[in-house]
């Protein structure tokens, strides 16, 4: 028998919107000048944790979905926190250390792999998920978000790189990208939520 989860927990549509207001106002912050790299990155504990949030709600859709939350989905669930955070940190870390101490270009290059490890492993979780997932309409649906948030960030970086070329926009750095997909995915998982609250899905 399958159980319900209500509230906050079954709205990933809500946490996607979070999401995106909390980066938005980041974002547009740091554009400004009003806040420095240190700020920023302690700001950018707030959009991370509701990614948390985003995610085990996803997690009770399939719990819903099947009666059960399957060991691929809380493995996933554990990974993206874990890989989410050692990434928050790493970079605040390296940041501030390269600004700070004057570090050697040997450290450098040490503390420039501090977030992109946990990136490494972000990616390596998701594909885990994929290949374990045994409801084919939930990998369905992972692989989709995926494709999205790849299109995200292929769209919003072209189309910035382009505009920053031209000096028309200020420079953004590239780990944007990775927020950038994160948010990506989440409207495209609360996009096919609405479509398949909009009518039947066909299933085999």
């Amino acid at each position: 028998m399958s159980t319900t989860t209500t509230g906050l927990g079954a709205r990933p549509g809500l946490w996607v919107g979070l999401i995106l207001v909390t980066c938005g106002l980041i974002f547009g912050l740091k554009a400004s000048g009003a806040i420095n790299d240190t700020t920023t990155m302690l700001l950018a504990i707030v959009p991370t944790a509701l990614i948390f949030a985003l995610f085990r709600s996803l997690a009770n859709q399939r719990e819903n979905r099947c009666g059960s939350t399957s060991q691929a989905a809380k493995r996933y669930v554990f990974g993206i926190m874990a890989t989410s955070i050692a990434y928050v940190l790493g970079l605040g870390v390296a940041m501030w250390v390269f600004r700070n101490l004057a570090p050697s270009v040997e450290l450098t290059w040490l503390l420039a792999m501090l977030p992109i490890a946990p990136i490494l492993a972000m990616i390596f979780v998701m594909g885990r998920y994929i290949v374990e997932e045994q409801d084919e309409y939930l990998r369905h649906r992972a692989i989709m978000a995926s494709l999205i948030g790849l299109g995200f960030v292929l769209a919003i970086g072209s189309f910035w790189g382009f505009l920053e070329t031209f000096e028309l926009v200020p420079h953004v750095p590239g780990w944007w990208a990775v927020p950038i997909w994160a948010m990506g995915m989440g409207l495209g998982q609360a996009w096919q939520s609405m479509r398949h609250k909009a009518g039947p899905v066909d299933e085999e």
